[in-house]
């Protein structure tokens, strides 16, 4: 296949598009060279295939060719409302979360959270997580990037109202009796046509405080099983198992 590349440009059939700094230094670590197809997408819906018709240094072109509407979207809409975790675990989760069709990304300042982020050092991370977004992308062939918030906690997202219909809201915890996986079967149809919210806590679990919040804004305590996920498992097992159940794969 050819390589994939993001580009925040509106893409045009049979336009001639200078592509982006980073999409540069890409296709020479790629050894790409004239006469080479890639394809392009720039998030709005579908990809374009085009032609590489000149690389420099600094300075590449294609030639942009017709919109393929493919789409390698999920069936239904999943929110991943995850708390912050340490090292480079929220980048590793945040990759493997696109990779398994999130829909959008929720970073959660929660009470056990061990990253503690605010004002420019948010900002910069935000960016960060927006380019392993877009990487992720171009890697798993998705042509729409997931949404992602600002940093906000718990406390401030879950009093803010939904700003779609929330569909299911699931809060993850080992103390809870229901299973995901048989709650997904007998709610299919419902999460299917609604969508699906996951509330994830970070190392250590969510605050007991943060689950009765969450429980008193309407969301139901699953679980996946006897065992003790770490974070950066826990949504992934969510995502794959909803993938599973409502024919995502």
């Amino acid at each position: 296949m050819p390589p994939r590349f993001y580009v925040e440009a509106a893409l045009a059939a049979d336009a001639t598009l200078e592509l982006p700094d980073t999409v540069v230094r890409h296709a020479q670590v790629l050894r790409l060279a004239p006469g080479d197809a890639v394809t392009l997408f720039d998030g709005r819906g579908g990809s374009h295939p085009a032609t590489l018709v000149e690389l420099g240094k600094r300075r590449a072109v294609v030639q942009v060719g017709p919109h393929d509407a493919a789409e390698a979207e999920l069936p239904f809409r999943v929110t991943l409302a995850q708390g912050l975790a340490g090292g480079d675990k929220m980048d590793w989760l945040i990759e493997k979360a696109v990779e398994l069709g999130v829909s959008a990304i929720q970073p959660l300042q929660a009470h056990r959270s061990v990253v503690r982020l605010s004002g420019e050092r948010a900002a910069k991370r935000e960016a960060h997580w927006q380019a392993l977004i877009a990487a992720a992308c171009e890697q798993c062939g998705r042509n729409r990037l997931p949404a992602l918030a600002p940093v906000a906690t718990v406390e401030a997202w879950l009093a803010a109202p939904p700003s779609a219909p929330a569909g299911a809201r699931l809060l993850v915890s080992p103390r809870a009796t229901a299973s995901l996986p048989t709650l997904a079967a007998a709610e299919r149809a419902a999460w299917l046509a609604s969508g699906v919210t996951l509330l994830i806590g970070p190392e250590g679990g969510l605050a007991p405080e943060e689950e009765d919040m969450a429980l008193r804004a309407g969301f139901t305590a699953v679980s996946l099983g006897p065992r003790i996920l770490r974070t950066e498992t826990a949504g992934l097992a969510c995502l794959a198992t909803l993938n599973a159940v409502l024919g995502g794969f």
